[in-house]
């Protein structure tokens, strides 16, 4: 090959068509669930907000998935972790650490339990906040989302 002739790499390149955002809406009820574990719980909620689930996913796109939880009030934890799991925050001020059992964060507050749950579950990037507002986790079985019920895929876990 002389120096005049260019060399041609084929370098391919994956672009994204623009994908209709349609809404979809996946629906959980904790009492149909087998093993009630937060956790298993969160780990199977997770995919389904990342849109890892879809067929035409990427990891840089975010897909208009919301996840409705009901009666989150009745998860279920195993051996001792009732009492011996602690939940904590802090206020950012000395000495501000604040720490909760799980069996007063399941009296008090599920809805912060499970949200604290699956955001762990969730990849610490840019999207994890957009994707923690689109799940919504009610403690019994009402909820606010009836306009959206004709949309629900009911998951079974």
């Amino acid at each position: 090959m002389s120096s005049k002739e260019k060399i041609e790499i084929n370098s391919q390149k994956t672009t994204i068509l623009p994908v209709s955002q349609e809404e979809k809406w996946y629906f959980i009820d904790v009492n149909e669930v087998e093993n009630k574990a937060p956790g298993r719980i969160a780990a199977e909620i997770s995919p389904y907000l990342q849109g890892k689930k879809e067929v035409d996913w990427f990891p840089n796109f975010d897909r208009e998935i919301r996840v409705v939880l009901v009666n989150a009030s009745k998860v279920k934890f195993t051996g001792k972790k009732l009492n011996d799991k602690h939940y904590y925050r802090h206020s950012g001020y000395p000495g501000g650490l604040k720490e909760t059992s799980a069996k007063i964060m399941l009296e008090k507050n599920p809805i912060k339990l499970m949200e604290s749950t699956v955001k762990g579950m969730l990849p610490p990037n840019r999207l994890r906040k957009r994707r923690m507002n689109r799940l919504f986790i009610f403690p019994d079985q009402k909820h606010n989302l009836q306009a959206q019920e004709k949309d629900f895929v009911k998951i079974n876990i």
